[in-house]
C-alpha cells in the first residue's frame, strides 16, 4: 500500500519538471495536438471552410476597393474670426490710504488755553487746532514796534542831514541799518506770537484729539493728527510681468469689500521694486468728497491698459491638445474645387483675456483665422478635412449639424 504514494509523488515531480524545465517542448507537443484536432474538424466541415475563406477574401477586396484606398474625410464647420482691439485690464489687490496725513507739531513752548477738538471732527485749512498762552509775547511785539518807529525817525533825519551836507554818509548808513534791524525784530515778534495759534495745514479730519486744556507743549510736541481723505489713494502692487502695461493717467476703478466702487486714474508708478516681493507700487487717485471711504480698507483695483488685438470666439470652440494645452483648432490652406472646400487642421494654443456673455476674448491666433466650431474634437493636427462655413458665427444651421454628425460618426 505504501507504493501508491511513492508513484503519485514521482508523477507529480515529473510533471513539475516538464512544466518548469521543458516548457517549450511541452508547448510544442500540446500545439501539435490542437492542430491535429483542428484539421479533423476542417475535413469534416468539407467545402464550408473554403466558402468562408472566399467570402472573407471578397470582403477584404471590397474594403480595398474604396477610391484611392483613402479613408472618408471628416467634415467640420468653421467660422471666420478677425482680430479686434480689446482694452485689457490689470487686476491688483491693495488697500486705501489717506492722500495726506500729518502730525501738527508745536513750534514754540506754551500752555494750552483753548478747548480741545474731538477726534473725527472735520477741520478746514487754517482753522486753529491748539491755542497756547501768549504770555509776554504781545508786550515784546509792542516794544519791537516802538523801536521800529524810533529807528524810522532817526533814519529819516540822517538822510535829510546828509542831503543838506550836515551829516556824513556813514551816519546815514548806520541809521538805515538800525531801521532794518528794528523791522526784523518786529517780524520775529509777530511770528513768535503767531506760533501760539497752531492751525490746520489743510482741510481734513482729526485722527486724534487735540492737546488737552492746560497741557504744556514744547517745540516738536504734537498738537493733533490731521488726515485728508479727498481724494482717496488706492495703493496696489503690480508684478514685473504687468507693470510695463500700466501708464500714468490710465483709467482705473476699485471695488471695496463692502461692494462700493470707486473710479479714478493712475497717479504714480514706482520705478523701484520692493526688495522682498519684487513688485512695484502703483497709486490711483479717486474722488471721495463725502469721505465715506476710510484709509486702510481692502480694495481690488482694475487698471485699464493699452488696447491689444484679440479674438472673440464661443467658449464651446475651445479644446485641448494631446499635451493638455488649451487652444483652438483652425483650418489652413483652404482650397475649393468641384463644390468642395478642403483644408488642413492646425492647433493654436491661446491665452484667455476676458470671459463675456458673448464669448471669450483671447490671443494667440493670426489676425484672421478660420476657427473650427463644430467637429474640433474629432480631428487632429495635420489631417485634411472638408470645410463647411458657418453663416451665423458658429451656431450651426442644418448643414452645420449634418457636418457635426458626420464628424461624430467618422470619429467613432
Amino acid at each position: 500500500m505504501r507504493i501508491l504514494p511513492i508513484i503519485t509523488a514521482a508523477l507529480v515531480m515529473g510533471f513539475l519538471y516538464l512544466l518548469v524545465f521543458e516548457r517549450d517542448a511541452l508547448d510544442a507537443f500540446t500545439g501539435r495536438q490542437e492542430a491535429a484536432r483542428a484539421g479533423e474538424t476542417a475535413n469534416g466541415a468539407g467545402g464550408g471552410a473554403a466558402g468562408g475563406a472566399q467570402a472573407g477574401a471578397a470582403e477584404g477586396a471590397a474594403e480595398e476597393g474604396a477610391p484611392g484606398g483613402e479613408k472618408p474625410r471628416i467634415r467640420v464647420v468653421v467660422s471666420r474670426s478677425e482680430a479686434r482691439p480689446l482694452e485689457d485690464m490689470v487686476l491688483l489687490r491693495g488697500q486705501t490710504e489717506a492722500a495726506r496725513e500729518v502730525a501738527v507739531m508745536a513750534e514754540t513752548s506754551g500752555r494750552v488755553i483753548g478747548e480741545p477738538l474731538p477726534k473725527g471732527a472735520r477741520v478746514e485749512e487754517g482753522q486753529i487746532l491748539c491755542r497756547l498762552d501768549p504770555d509776554v509775547r504781545p508786550a515784546r511785539l509792542e516794544e519791537a514796534r516802538a523801536r521800529l518807529e524810533e529807528a524810522r525817525i532817526n533814519y529819516t533825519a540822517a538822510r535829510r542831514l546828509q542831503d543838506e551836507g550836515f551829516a556824513s554818509r556813514t551816519r546815514a548808513t548806520a541809521a538805515e541799518a538800525a531801521l532794518r534791524s528794528a523791522e526784523a525784530a518786529v517780524a520775529e515778534a509777530e511770528a513768535e506770537l503767531a506760533r501760539t495759534e497752531i492751525r490746520a495745514p489743510f482741510s481734513g479730519l482729526l485722527e486724534s484729539d487735540t492737546a488737552e486744556l492746560g497741557a504744556l507743549l514744547g517745540p516738536g510736541q504734537p498738537c493733533a493728527t490731521v488726515i485728508d481723505l479727498d481724494p482717496i489713494r488706492l495703493v496696489g502692487y503690480a508684478p514685473e510681468t504687468a507693470v510695463d502695461r500700466i501708464r500714468p493717467g490710465a483709467r482705473a476703478g476699485a471695488r471695496l469689500t463692502d461692494g462700493r466702487t470707486l473710479a479714478g486714474s493712475v497717479s504714480f508708478i514706482s520705478r523701484r521694486a520692493d526688495p522682498l516681493t519684487r513688485t512695484f507700487r502703483v497709486e490711483v487717485q479717486a474722488a471721495n468728497g463725502d469721505m465715506a471711504v476710510r484709509a486702510g480698507q481692502t480694495a481690488e483695483i482694475l487698471i485699464a491698459t493699452e488696447p491689444r488685438p484679440a479674438h472673440l470666439v464661443m467658449q464651446s470652440a475651445l479644446t485641448l491638445n494631446d499635451d493638455g494645452a488649451l487652444g483652438l483648432r483652425i483650418v489652413d490652406d483652404i482650397t475649393e474645387g468641384d463644390g468642395i472646400a478642403l483644408g488642413i487642421v492646425r492647433f493654436r494654443p491661446v491665452r484667455l483675456l476676458r470671459d463675456t456673455p458673448e464669448g471669450v476674448w483671447l490671443t494667440g491666433l493670426p489676425d484672421t483665422a478660420e476657427v473650427i466650431v463644430r467637429g474640433q474634437e474629432y480631428v487632429t493636427e495635420g489631417v485634411q478635412v472638408e470645410v463647411a462655413r458657418s453663416v451665423d458665427g458658429g451656431d450651426s444651421d442644418g448643414k452645420g449639424k449634418s457636418g457635426a454628425t458626420e464628424a461624430a460618426g467618422s470619429g467613432g
